[in-house]
C-alpha cells in the first residue's frame, strides 16, 4: 500500500469508534497495559544466582540453628529426668534401647561448650525461640540449600 493509498483511507476512521493505526503495539499498549508490561517482565528480568559462599554461610547458621534448638530440647530432657547423662562404662553396658535415652557425659560437656560458642557466634537474635511457622520456615530453608548443594531433599541431619 502506497503512502497516498494510506492516506485516502484514514479519512474512513472517526478517530472516536474507530481509528486508523499503523503501529500494532501502540494500540495493545493502549489497551492492554498489564500484558505489555507482563511481557516485558519475563523477556527482561535476570537475576544473579547466588554464590557458593553465601549458600554455604547461610547452611551453616541454618545448621547451628537447628543444632541448637535440638540441643536445647535434649537439655530439657536432661533436667527433667528423662534423659541421663552416663559414664562412656555405663553406656557401653547398656543396650541400643536404653542407650535411646543416655548421654556420654563427656559428650555432653562438648555439646555444653558447643551450645555457648554457637550462642556467642550467632547471637541472641539467632537462637530462638521460634514460632512453629518461623521453625518450618528454617528447616524448610536448610533443606532447600542443602538441596542446591547437593543433599537430598529432606537432609536435615545437624
Amino acid at each position: 500500500m502506497t503512502r497516498a493509498s494510506r492516506t485516502s483511507i484514514s479519512g474512513l476512521f472517526d478517530g472516536a469508534a474507530s481509528r486508523y493505526l499503523t503501529n500494532l503495539a501502540g494500540l495493545i499498549g493502549e489497551f492492554a497495559e498489564d500484558l505489555i508490561e507482563e511481557i516485558r517482565f519475563e523477556r527482561e528480568f535476570s537475576q544473579d544466582s547466588r554464590k557458593l559462599s553465601e549458600l554455604r554461610d547461610a547452611e551453616d547458621r541454618l545448621f547451628r540453628q537447628v543444632w541448637y534448638n535440638r540441643h536445647w530440647n535434649l537439655r530439657t530432657e536432661i533436667e527433667r529426668g528423662k534423659h541421663k547423662l552416663v559414664t562412656y562404662e555405663e553406656w557401653e553396658k547398656a543396650g541400643p534401647k536404653r542407650r535411646q535415652k543416655m548421654t556420654v557425659d563427656t559428650v555432653w560437656e562438648r555439646a555444653l561448650a558447643a551450645a555457648k560458642r554457637t550462642e556467642e557466634e550467632l547471637g541472641p537474635d539467632e537462637m530462638g525461640p521460634w514460632t512453629n511457622f518461623e521453625w518450618g520456615m528454617i528447616n524448610g530453608k536448610l533443606s532447600a540449600i542443602r538441596w542446591v548443594m547437593g543433599d537430598e531433599w529432606d537432609m536435615l541431619d545437624t
